[in-house]
């Protein structure tokens, strides 16, 4: 996932080259494929989510944008597994309301947010590799969903509850199977593999086959980009450490137990040692 491939990985892409206007384009056709309407970004935000990212932390990079519309846009990316990582999206959407909306403007000010997450580690349980969480309000008793009144729709110019609420997209990368099936797949694909397929027609990815290409680096941007790959193989290598030390605890624990129970029926330890894989010092230890 992490070795140098024809082009430039995505999160990288979002550190270094997405932020300038010119490559708008690129995140503009993302986003048109992921949501299903046309997204034009406006600008790029100071946050204080744009600044941690800029210090060169591995393990995420996130983007607040705003576009036409006057939305807001959290596109994070994610390769460290956290647990608590579904209360973060829930975190950095609050932060993006609380910091664009005016001192005494009325609830009617508020911006929309979508929150982008692409993720490099299995969050939750599901099969799907993509996912959309939105807000809805369904009466207990009668089952309807709850809608706007007329002149609610014209105050926030817009027909439904949900579009008022923050849209959250999850895209769990290496859940994806690697066969593109539409033009949003061929995103992930490109998110996996960092590889755009000559028959890829999704919008953005003409433009990233030729802004995102390795060669275009110069010598510092490449040597920084080289840093960044050792860096998150680095991190790779702690999480598969400490997930193998944990799983070594667990197998010893249970390995030792069954040595106790075997033991307190006066099994032999020849028997002992066949069961459990402990040697004859281990087993005596224990005893």
């Amino acid at each position: 996932m992490i070795s140098i491939r024809k082009h430039i990985r995505f999160d990288w892409a979002i550190k270094r080259i997405l932020r300038d206007k010119a490559n708008f384009g690129i995140l503009e056709g993302f986003l048109t494929e992921l949501i299903g309407e046309e997204i034009r970004i406006e600008t790029i935000l100071e946050s204080e989510s744009n600044k941690e990212a800029e210090d060169g932390k591995f393990n995420r990079v996130d983007l607040l944008v705003q576009n036409s519309k006057g939305e807001l846009g959290i596109i994070e990316v994610q390769n460290s597994h956290e647990l608590d990582y579904f209360l973060r999206i829930l975190f950095g959407i609050s932060k993006a309301v609380t910091e664009y909306v005016k001192e005494g403007d009325p609830y009617s000010k508020i911006k929309k947010v979508i929150s982008v997450n692409i993720i490099y580690f299995d969050l939750g349980q599901g099969e799907d590799y993509v996912y959309k969480g939105t807000t809805i309000f369904r009466g207990i008793h009668k089952q309807d969903i709850l809608e706007l009144s007329p002149s609610q729709k014209r105050l926030f110019g817009k027909e439904k509850i949900e579009q008022l609420y923050p849209e959250i997209y999850l895209i769990k990368v290496n859940q994806f199977d690697d066969l593109a099936k539409d033009s949003l797949d061929e995103w992930i694909y490109f998110f996996k593999n960092s590889e755009i397929k000559e028959e890829f027609k999704a919008r953005g990815l003409r433009e990233a086959e030729e802004k995102l290409k390795v060669v275009n680096m110069n010598e510092e941007e490449y040597k920084a980009y080289q840093r960044y790959l050792d860096d998150l193989r680095y991190q790779a290598s702690i999480a598969e450490t400490l997930k193998f030390e944990a799983e070594e605890k667990v197998r010893k624990s249970r390995e030792r137990e069954i040595a106790r129970m075997m033991m307190e029926n006066n099994e032999p330890i020849e028997k002992i040692k066949l069961y459990t894989g402990l040697s004859e010092e281990e087993i005596r230890a224990i005893k």
